[in-house]
């Protein structure tokens, strides 16, 4: 077994930072160029914006079927491969000639973006030092973050100046050079499971594990409840001019990045759910601003504040969540650790899927303005939902 390199920043870690960074960029892209597309295929705003929630709704279920599946064969070829199928996806979009065409290319895409999120969780022993575990999960899932930061304005930029397709052409040339990257950095290393394709889902019934979904469900779908729709509001609600949308992007994925970062010192407060459990003031908080965010219109500059704000609170749970999963694996189900390395994907899918479909539901019988305050009734959830985690922080040998 390769010895993991007491830098942090080895070629592997960036690389697979890098491989999160495109997921994340082909999965939001479409947040920016919404308008363009809408235009370009002569659609509605909504009907673009569902392309979300399709895009969640496969991922979810596909995400842990796929990891589980793809256990059962040699880490690195089962990488290549699940990338192939995302560039396939992805050139499928940037040629699309209709609606029709589009929404199976993100399906494609979708298929295997949350079991290559868990495949790359799966090399944090090879690559770097137990201590830096959770620091090696905040930057994998910060790949998500640069993506708002760089991925998304940069297409929101190139639909404006070239064409919207041009976004995914932009992926498919930075996917093909993943793939180089991969082939000179990655380990070979990373044997097959033994357990059994269906036992490894007996996870699913351990009571940590149900309430740490469920909390993260609840806080994905609190922020994609607005996100979903957030270059309409940034020029709709805050008066934000479209030339100065793609700028606004760039502010919002920071403090996304910002928010993915900390929640790896979050995460180290502790282990099994203690961790998640010290998010519930975060999740309280942020339904007080989702409800404030109703007033946007009326006072644009604090639109502003308050989108900046949800954007630092955005992924606080992620790492959280990751090292739940992983640890209650690691301790009761050690079979099923690619299985709960893709729990926290399938999870954020399931709350992007929920939230963008009651965002679209609200804003086509009420508007953009009443968004938040829908967005901070599933904060409230989840704050509620770790609240019951707290008996297994008191008691972690009672019977789950």
């Amino acid at each position: 077994m390769r010895v993991p390199s007491r830098r942090f920043f080895t070629p592997a870690v960036l690389t697979l930072i890098f491989s999160t960074f495109l997921l994340g960029m082909s999965e939001f892209v479409i947040v920016g160029i919404l308008p363009d597309v809408a235009r370009s295929l002569d659609v509605s705003e909504v009907t673009v914006g569902n392309l979300v929630a399709v895009f969640a709704v496969v991922y979810a279920p596909c995400t842990p079927f796929g990891s589980s599946y793809v256990a059962r064969f040699p880490r690195f070829a089962a990488h290549v491969a699940l990338i192939a199928v995302f560039l396939a996806g992805n050139v499928l979009c940037a040629f699309a000639v209709g609606y029709g065409m589009l929404v199976v290319g993100r399906v494609v895409i979708a298929v295997v973006s949350g079991t290559l999120v868990a495949v790359a969780m799966t090399y944090a022993s090879d690559v770097t030092s137990p201590r830096n575990r959770t620091r090696f999960i905040a930057w994998v899932f910060s790949g998500f973050s640069v993506a708002s930061v760089v991925g998304v304005p940069v297409g929101t930029w190139l639909a404006g100046a070239l064409g919207w397709r041009w976004a995914f052409h932009l992926i498919d040339a930075l996917t093909l050079a993943l793939l180089a990257a991969m082939a000179v950095t990655l380990p070979r290393g990373g044997r097959p499971t033994r357990v059994g394709f269906l036992a490894q889902f007996r996870l699913f019934f351990d009571r940590r594990i149900q309430l740490g979904v469920l909390a993260v469900v609840f806080g994905a779908a609190a922020s994609y409840t607005f996100y979903t729709y957030l270059t309409p509001m940034l020029r709709d609600e805050v008066g934000v001019p479209a030339r100065y949308v793609s700028t606004a992007l760039v502010v919002y994925g920071l403090a996304c990045l910002w928010s993915n970062l900390v929640s790896g010192r979050l995460a180290a407060r502790g282990k099994g759910v203690e961790p998640l459990t010290h998010i519930r003031p975060i999740y309280l908080a942020q339904a007080m601003l989702l409800f404030l965010l109703a007033f946007a219109a009326e006072v644009p500059a604090l639109g502003a504040v308050l989108l900046v704000a949800l954007g630092m609170m955005m992924y606080l749970q992620n790492s959280a969540s990751q090292v739940l999963y992983m640890d209650t694996a690691a301790s009761s189900h050690p079979g099923s650790m690619n299985l709960a390395a893709s729990l926290n994907s399938m999870s954020f899918n399931i709350g992007i899927a929920l939230g963008s479909a009651v965002g679209g539901a609200v804003d086509d019988a009420s508007g953009l303005r009443w968004l938040g305050p829908s967005g901070a009734v599933f904060a409230l959830l989840a704050a509620g939902t770790v609240t019951l985690l707290r008996r297994y922080v008191v008691d972690p040998n009672q019977p789950v």
